[in-house]
């Protein structure tokens, strides 16, 4: 298994395992907006869709460890090759010039990561929590919002509005360098792959920010 360890541990192998949690989490947003859509249903219907989602609670705790297993994987290998970029002093002359012709969404990948882990953690800490210890109360609906820890607090509102776009930038680069990693971002499939990458940079993130707003701003559904 040496050589499972060596290739883990080299810049190729850190960054196919970028790329795979990466995309992973990416379908893994594809659903969670989609059962954050039913906020727009009203109360009783996104309530009822939580409480239906409890009745597969073991099968929910499955899916939330092997979420933060990739999530760990993620961020882990993230630091560790900004680290390498860093300490890379013999090649930065190489690595500035690179930069000159990076997008701003490449340069910033590790300050739009690190915003969103900070916003990871609050998010568990306070809706993710509170829908812990709601169980079948059915009031999730106003967990999400209201005033104590929802989109009703202000600063709240402001931080989810902010984390989206910083997710936006992330997954700019994020999703196509993901392609590029297994080598098939500039081949023929190239074209597809950026129209589709439109989905998760911008329409997901917005998907998001629209909620935000709608609830947190505009007054949405009470």
């Amino acid at each position: 298994m040496s050589w499972v360890t060596t290739f883990l541990n080299s810049s190729i192998g850190k960054k196919t395992i970028m790329a795979i949690t990466g995309l992973l989490l990416c379908l893994y947003l594809v659903i969670h907006l989609a059962g954050n859509l039913t906020l727009f249903g009203g109360a009783d219907f996104f309530n009822s869709y939580v409480l239906r989602l409890s009745a597969f609670k073991p099968l929910v705790r499955i899916i939330e460890a092997v979420l933060l297993l990739i999530f760990g994987g993620h961020i882990f290998n993230g630091l560790r090759l900004s680290i390498e970029n860093r300490k890379a002093t013999d090649k930065k002359y190489q690595s500035n010039r690179a930069q000159e012709n990076s997008s701003f969404s490449s340069k910033t990948m590790t300050i739009t990561g690190s915003v969103l882990l900070v916003f990871l953690i609050t998010h568990l800490a306070t809706v993710w929590y509170s829908f812990q210890i709601e169980h079948s109360g059915g009031e999730f609906f106003k967990i999400i919002i209201g005033p104590v820890v929802g989109l009703g607090n202000l600063s709240v509102a402001v931080l989810y509005g902010v984390a989206m776009v910083f997710l936006g930038f992330h997954l700019h680069h994020g999703f196509q360098s993901a392609f590029q990693t297994f080598g098939i971002r500039y081949n023929r499939y190239g074209r597809l792959i950026e129209i589709i990458s439109i989905l998760f940079w911008f329409i997901i993130p917005a998907g998001f920010l629209w909620i935000v707003v709608y609830f947190g701003f505009l007054g949405g559904v009470k």
